[in-house]
């Protein structure tokens, strides 16, 4: 696991998971919280099949307070948006009523720290064609955000990485 962290407003900015390849070797990075990592393909122009543009493209962010979700290419008015607490499935379900977007989203801070999900502190508004929902961040996940942070006062930020390339 990678983290990310702006150390003045003390937010995690990307947190990302390196998972196995299918034969045990090394595998592709998986973005839990950021944006996710761009594939490389080796030519654009031989590939048969590309992703449309206007697909909804799901990233997720942290802030203070809020686990936040961010859902582009979403160009219904906020009405049509169903947002769900499943504590079953400990998720958060987005659907619109017209049956065009259906998506689980999973909290795994919340998961870890075996916290139910509450229906109260979601929130929800929609800009630009973007879907945002806010989770407001429960006081134990705070509280170890905290202790968290206050261990990483004592690791050594990289700021620049040194090159070993002498100029001539």
């Amino acid at each position: 696991m990678v983290e990310e962290y702006n150390i003045d407003t003390q937010v995690l900015l990307r947190r990302s998971w390196k998972l196995k390849g299918k034969l045990g070797g090394e595998g592709k990075w998986q973005a839990e919280i950021g944006d996710p990592i761009p594939e490389v393909s080796a030519n654009v122009e031989m590939a048969d099949l590309t992703e449309c543009k206007d697909q909804p493209i799901l990233t997720r962010r942290n802030t203070r307070v809020n686990l936040e979700w961010r859902i582009r290419n979403l160009p219904y008015p906020i009405e049509t948006y169903s947002i769900k607490v499943d504590n079953d499935n400990k998720c958060i379900i987005v659907s619109t009523t017209n049956k065009k977007y259906y998506k689980k989203l999973e909290v795994p801070e919340l998961q870890r720290l075996n916290l139910q999900l509450q229906q109260a502190n979601v929130q929800s508004s929609h800009n630009f064609n973007t879907l945002i929902i806010s989770y407001k961040k429960p006081q134990p996940l705070l509280d170890m955000e905290k202790e968290w942070f206050e261990q990483l006062k004592t690791v050594k930020p990289i700021k620049d990485i040194p090159n070993e390339c002498n100029t001539q």
